[in-house]
């Protein structure tokens, strides 16, 4: 499960180090090209929305089958794009059908006991991220050396492969809502109503998704910029650095297991503070913005591994909706953080990104201190 959540994830990571050399196919400004990151990071919040749901009502190996062809498929569209407005179109539907760790996810929290659920949750998470992060530096790679078109072939016949892998190794895994697919989205939203606890951790991920969005959208503009003058390979290798924050992933689910969910939330939320303080006076320099990119990631994999041992706790029978719920307000803060991460580099450089990654760090701390603590 773990693997395959890195595999399937890196599909919406893979164009953030190219986005310069995409740039340059299409003749396009930094911010409009920066687009195709926000576009497919809004296609994986839909999936999260109306694909994800489905695994509370129908059985989840066949569905997430179906996802990874269909995935396939849109990789393989995006590798032959004539035109940007095509590039944007695949990408978005990459980000619908590249929702299946969020299906994955749910999977293992039901197949653990409630002693060990943070553990499972973040054995899982650790292939999840470590996928986010190293997808940017096989990209970069890649892209460099064999151009960006090439990256998404890779990635088309990636999928294909894990179809027929888990096609022989996934169990089955049967679902328990009964209702139609109408009830089942509305469900949704009186989960939403009902749960405060989920409101708060909802809101607390869009936040610190998006400050997370601003920095790794950007990061390749700034590397390229007089600063550094570094190139997409670059950019990727920083993904291999955060990538050792992943084993953060183990200790934040011990944690919240042995501690509580808050403990771990509260002290991912101050790290990544101190990571965007670090980064604003000492991105500078090369030590100063790998220290930074390190401490950044530690940051947000135990946020968001404490958030969904929290909200997994609270509805056994619904936890596709409750990670549907979570997760899609996650990317929603994704989105927009991308976008005013492209806006602020436009036109206020490096400071710009992490005054915004600041800003929204700042508010995740409010809502996870105050909102909802009185119902």
């Amino acid at each position: 499960m773990a693997i395959t959540c890195g595999l399937v994830v890196a599909n919406i990571y893979y164009n953030q180090p190219l986005l310069a050399e995409i740039g340059r196919t299409f003749g396009l400004t930094e911010s409009r090209v920066s687009l195709a990151a926000t576009i497919t990071q809004v296609g994986y919040t839909v999936g999260l929305l109306f694909v994800v749901p489905l695994g509370d009502k129908r059985e989840r190996k066949s569905l997430i089958l179906v996802l990874l062809l269909c995935a396939a498929v849109c990789m393989a569209g995006a590798a032959y794009a004539p035109t940007f407005g095509w590039l944007v179109a695949a990408s978005l539907l990459i980000g619908v059908f590249s929702a299946v760790p969020q299906l994955l996810i749910p999977m293992a929290a039901s197949l653990a006991s409630d002693a060990e659920r943070g553990r499972v949750v973040g054995k899982v998470m650790s292939g999840l991220l470590i996928g986010i992060l190293l997808s940017r530096t096989i990209s970069g790679y890649v892209g460099l050396h064999f151009g960006w078109r090439t990256m998404f072939w890779v990635g088309a016949v990636l999928m294909l492969l894990l179809t027929g892998v888990l096609a022989r190794m996934l169990p089955r895994n049967e679902p328990q809502f009964a209702g139609s697919y109408g009830s089942l989205l509305a469900s949704l939203g009186t989960l939403t109503k009902e749960l405060p606890v989920l409101r708060r951790s909802a809101l607390v991920g869009a936040c610190m998704f998006g400050a997370f969005s601003a920095f790794w959208t950007t990061l390749v503009f700034f590397l390229e910029s007089d600063t550094y003058r570094y190139h997409a390979d670059v950019a990727g290798l920083f993904g291999l650095i955060g990538a050792s924050g992943a084993f953060a992933a183990s200790f934040a689910g011990k944690s919240a297991d042995q501690k509580g969910p808050d403990y771990a939330l509260t002290l991912g939320i101050l790290l990544f503070l101190g990571a965007y303080v670090l980064l604003a006076f000492g991105g500078y320099y090369l030590l100063g913005l790998i220290v930074g990119v390190v401490i950044l990631d530690v940051g947000q994999q135990m946020t968001h591994i404490s958030n969904q041992t929290r909200i997994f706790s609270l509805r056994p029978e619904a936890r596709s909706r409750l990670n549907t719920v979570y997760m899609t307000a996650c990317f929603i803060g994704a989105s927009l953080g991308s976008l005013l991460g492209g806006f602020a580099w436009d036109h206020f450089q490096w400071l710009g990104v992490c005054a915004v990654g600041l800003a929204l760090v700042v508010l995740a701390y409010l809502a996870n201190r105050f909102y909802g603590r009185t119902q």
